[in-house]
């Protein structure tokens, strides 16, 4: 059962108060549920000359999903800045150590603030959720280091707020798959490359050209290791030949589906993440 109407109207509220004490924005925007929120909030409560869209490319961001994020801008009424990040030229994070999140957003916050102060911006924002606070997440320390905003979080606003909302203000994305970056489906200590990406973003596209909105593909060297909802599971089996065929062409020699399903975080479920939390 959704929260409260009269909750998830107060969360609003305190979150475009919160917003509204900050002027001019720039907001890191991917185009998912989270970040299409805020900036729609952003937008509505400063107006849209007020507010910008940062959309950082990468190996790590799917091609498909700029293309998508910037339509979505468009929708909104907000202007979009594209530009690459350089992520993948870091050594820490090509190593791909559990902080391997801390040094990607470190990356993608300098160069927020590099366009903020350029442009005259007064603020990074970023869209992380009160849910997000619930699994490891190296990339808060750079937020907060980095001196970057997380009004979602401020607001007290989980994820199912945020696409309550998101539908109650006819964005697009209410219903749209969980994102995240691509380099979370290689396990840790697995040097990331951009073949390697490239690998996963072609074989999740394979997977989803079934109709199977919610995939991971896992890549354990050359097993993909397949998590959809389980409702997804028949689906996949009905047409195993084509998925396998597809992903044997992307370069993994042996295809599993995970029986557990889909799962937010689950390369952390090697590490004990919750002990590393509480230390």
């Amino acid at each position: 059962m959704h929260t409260d109407n009269k909750i998830l109207q107060d969360k609003l509220e305190k979150l475009k108060v919160s917003i509204k004490a900050l002027g001019r924005v720039i907001v890191a925007y991917s185009g998912g549920v989270d970040s299409t929120l805020l900036l729609k909030v952003c937008a509505d409560t400063l107006d849209a000359h007020n507010v910008v869209g940062f959309i950082g490319t990468s190996p790590t961001y799917p091609v498909e999903e700029v293309k998508e994020a910037k339509k979505i801008a468009d929708y909104i009424g907000v202007k979009c800045i594209i530009s690459h990040t350089n992520e993948m030229e870091d050594k820490r994070f090509i190593a791909n150590n559990p902080n391997r999140c801390y040094y990607c957003k470190s990356h993608l916050f300098d160069c927020l603030w590099a366009v903020a102060k350029a442009e005259g911006y007064h603020h990074v924002l970023e869209g992380s959720n009160l849910d997000d606070l619930k699994d490891f997440r190296p990339g808060r320390r750079a937020c907060e280091e980095k001196n970057v905003k997380s009004p979602l979080i401020e607001a007290g606003l989980t994820k199912d707020d945020i696409r309550e909302l998101s539908r109650i203000l006819s964005l697009p994305t209410h219903s749209k798959p969980s994102l995240a970056c691509l380099a979370s489906r290689i396990p840790y200590g697995t040097p990331i490359t951009a073949q390697l990406l490239r690998r996963i973003e072609l074989s999740e596209k394979a997977v989803q050209a079934l109709g199977i909105k919610q995939v991971r593909v896992r890549c354990h060297n050359d097993m993909a290791r397949i998590e959809v909802d389980e409702k997804d599971f028949i689906q996949i089996l009905q047409h195993r030949k084509k998925v396998v065929d597809a992903l044997k062409q992307y370069g993994f020699l042996y295809v599993t589906i995970d029986l557990q399903g889909y799962r937010t975080g689950s390369m952390n479920e090697t590490m004990g993440y919750k002990g590393l939390l509480e230390e």
